[in-house]
């Protein structure tokens, strides 16, 4: 191909020359003008980028060896300055970037630099600028234009579904941050674990490397010992040694002066012997030269046994050596059974280990699926008393009582905290005894005092003919102790009081009574038996020494309590004190049984005694309701009610079926017709209400199962 003529038109040759490979002539499309755009938003940013056309309306050529650092100079096609440099135009179109190539960069930098590059969209928005050059160029180059649309719409594709896969994958990389949490979680608690457990093993080897110090040390001074006795015992071999010795040589000496005595005896009296001096001169001779025999056999025997123990010694000192012997090796033993027995715990310690493991996993799963148990122990810190007390409170108690003695101790500090009470006003609702507008004054009395003044008022009311309500009562017994002035205050005081301590017998029946959730019959009924039940005791004591029987118990309990199960009266017994295991002739203290402390709680056989009867009511109730067959929330009629307790317990007489009708339908006993004569009229109560008034009042049965059973 021929060389591109210089001219000024030099852009449009060049381009001709660069894109010769496509056939493109001067009459192709994209060297045509751009009034085609399809919008008018093509349109407008086809006049912003005029410039990418050169002179002569051909594309600026660009080299792909040329700097993107070059910047194309703003002249004027045709000026002098531009024809001083038409020798050099080819030089500059191989080093000048292209106008239209600017201007693509320079708006492709303005929409990059308008995007908000704090989205989590980022990297969607940085394409939409390339995606808007692609499509110039696609607009452009009209014979291109399917080729690179196929291209732009491949990409799009293949974006797309990579969007949708990534949006796929969302949820797998929240739940494998999720398990990658959990796993760290675990490996964090085994880690946990086995150092625990590597402390514990490195504690139990401190304490065996303890031991086993321990004994080298007893094996140590032991053997000092040994080394002491044996020092001793050479010390004691040379000093008898050096004893006999000298013995002997004090014996030669004393052997010697006996001669020489002898010898100046016989020198004096020669003829004291009456024989020849020298037959004794040869005598003397012959026994000293025995005796100089002797002297060197003896010291013959020196130098042969002068290392030997005298066997007396040597005894002695075998058997302190024996017996060294023999504890050396019980502690040899001993030490060998310790080895043994450390093995065994080792194993021990590995099985439980094992066990603790499993048992751990399985607590685990049962905590995971059951209610957690509180730890009733971290109250001992918070109760006054400290552990003592808590522990005095928390006896025979379940967690429903635990929780109640719990808020009773909060509750009394909180109350002795006020000195003031609001007053509740004057509404029908609010009870007699507190209608007072205003605040009085919180007497902090101690329990015992609340206590002591209960029972007073109790004996007040039972002295009485009981013609005024109880709340009534109660106020006029505070107005006549107290005052006019402070019977209010002492009300309030009290009410708070017995409402705060339902554990307390005496102010939990109270506050019963008081609030009308229970007769006051319920209370007298239970004095009275207690007072028969004793008396039934007293009578029992022959001897009235305030002692009985275990038989003599029971006996009394089955005459007085003739309804009462087998199992009931044993409960009672055991409640008293009596052991299955000892005999029934052993004697006990039978007034112990009625007994108080001194805030009002009586003992455990009292108690039982109380809760029995609960239950027994409750029994009652229940089979009432099973013998009217209906839900609690039907209606049922006054010959109804009569026709079942008759069926329940036949041996009910007619006042006390009257007086469980009359407060069952609130009805005066005057107005209860006769049986036969019942009017369904005005006498309909629902099942539920019937129950709970029944509830209130001293309901109990008055025949025996047999004698049921029997009717």
């Amino acid at each position: 191909m021929a060389s591109p003529k210089p001219r000024c038109s030099s852009f449009a040759t060049a381009s001709r020359t660069y894109i010769q490979p496509s056939e493109v002539t001067k009459d192709d499309p994209f060297l045509t003008e751009t009034k085609s755009i399809q919008n008018q938003k093509f349109s407008q940013r086809q006049k912003t980028l005029s410039c990418q056309f050169s002179i002569g309306r051909h594309l600026s050529p660009w080299p792909s060896y040329t700097s993107g650092q070059t910047i194309l100079h703003n002249r004027k096609p045709c000026s002098n300055d531009y024809r001083k440099q038409t020798g050099s135009c080819q030089q500059t179109l191989g080093t000048t970037k292209p106008r239209y190539l600017e201007q693509l960069e320079n708006y492709l930098r303005k929409e990059l630099l308008l995007l908000d590059l704090s989205t989590d969209s980022t990297q969607e928005l940085r394409l939409q600028p390339y995606r808007e050059i692609f499509e110039f160029f696609i607009e452009d180059f009209k014979t291109y234009k399917p080729l690179l649309s196929s291209i732009k719409n491949a990409y799009e594709v293949m974006l797309a579904h990579q969007r949708e896969k990534i949006r796929a994958l969302e949820p797998l990389k929240a739940k494998l941050v999720t398990v990658n949490e959990d796993c760290n979680e675990r490996i964090l608690a085994m880690r946990a674990e086995e150092r625990y457990e590597i402390s514990m093993l490195k504690k139990e080897k401190m304490n065996l490397l303890k031991l086993i110090d321990k004994k080298n040390e007893e094996k140590i001074s032991l053997q000092s010992e040994v080394s002491r006795l044996r020092k001793n015992l050479a010390e004691e071999y040379l000093h008898y040694l050096s004893e006999r010795d000298a013995r002997k040589i004090l014996i030669a000496d004393l052997n010697e002066l006996r001669y020489q005595r002898e010898d100046m005896s016989l020198a004096q009296s020669p003829g004291t012997w009456g024989e020849d001096p020298v037959k004794l001169t040869l005598a003397l001779k012959m026994t000293r030269q025995d005796l100089t025999r002797t002297q060197m056999e003896l010291n013959t025997m020196k130098a042969n046994f002068g290392d030997v123990v005298p066997r007396r010694d040597f005894e002695m000192q075998e058997k302190t050596n024996k017996e060294l012997q023999e504890q050396l090796d019980s502690l040899r033993a001993d030490y060998e059974e310790v080895c043994k027995e450390h093995e065994i715990l080792l194993q021990l310690h590995m099985t439980t280990l094992k066990e603790r493991d499993q048992f751990y996993s399985e607590l685990q799963e049962i905590q995971r699926t059951s209610t957690p148990r509180p730890d009733w122990t971290k109250c001992e810190d918070v109760v006054a008393g400290g552990p003592s007390r808590w522990q005095m409170l928390a006896e025979g108690k379940n967690s429903d009582q635990l929780v109640d003695v719990l808020l009773e101790e909060i509750g009394e500090g909180l109350l002795r905290e006020k000195d003031f009470f609001p007053g509740l006003g004057y509404g029908e609702a609010i009870p007699s005894f507190l209608r007072f507008d205003g605040v009085v004054e919180n007497k902090k009395p101690t329990k015992k005092d609340v206590v002591n003044l209960l029972k007073d008022a109790w004996k007040e009311r039972l002295i009485e003919e009981q013609k005024e309500k109880f709340p009534d009562f109660f106020f006029n017994f505070l107005e006549h102790r107290f005052g006019p002035g402070d019977a209010m205050a002492w009300a309030y005081t009290i009410f708070e009081n017995i409402k705060l301590f339902r554990s307390n017998e005496v102010m939990s029946q109270f506050y019963a009574v008081l609030m009308g959730k229970r007769s006051e019959s319920v209370y007298i009924k239970q004095k009275e038996t207690l007072v028969q039940l004793l008396k039934e005791m007293t009578n029992a004591d022959s001897r009235n020494e305030g002692l009985i029987t275990m038989e003599n118990l029971s006996t009394v309990l089955k005459s007085t309590f003739p309804l009462k199960k087998e199992e009931r009266i044993q409960e009672l017994m055991e409640a008293g004190g009596w052991d299955p295991d000892s005999s029934n002739t052993d004697l006990f203290n039978y007034r112990l049984l009625f007994t108080e402390d001194e805030e009002g709680q009586s003992m455990p056989f009292v108690q039982k005694l109380w809760e029995q009867y609960m239950v027994e009511k409750d029994e009652y109730l229940q089979e009432l309701k099973q013998e009217l067959g209906l839900q609690l929330r039907d209606k049922v009629t006054l010959p109804k009610i009569r026709e079942a307790l008759m069926n329940v317990d036949p041996s009910l007489d007619k006042q006390t079926l009257n007086n469980y009708l009359s407060q069952a339908f609130q009805l005066p006993r005057t107005e209860l017709p006769e049986e036969g004569e019942e009017k369904e009229e005005g006498m309909v109560e629902q099942l539920q209400i019937v129950l709970e008034r029944l509830q209130m009042i001293d309901f109990r049965r008055m025949g025996t199962q047999e004698q049921k059973a029997a009717s």
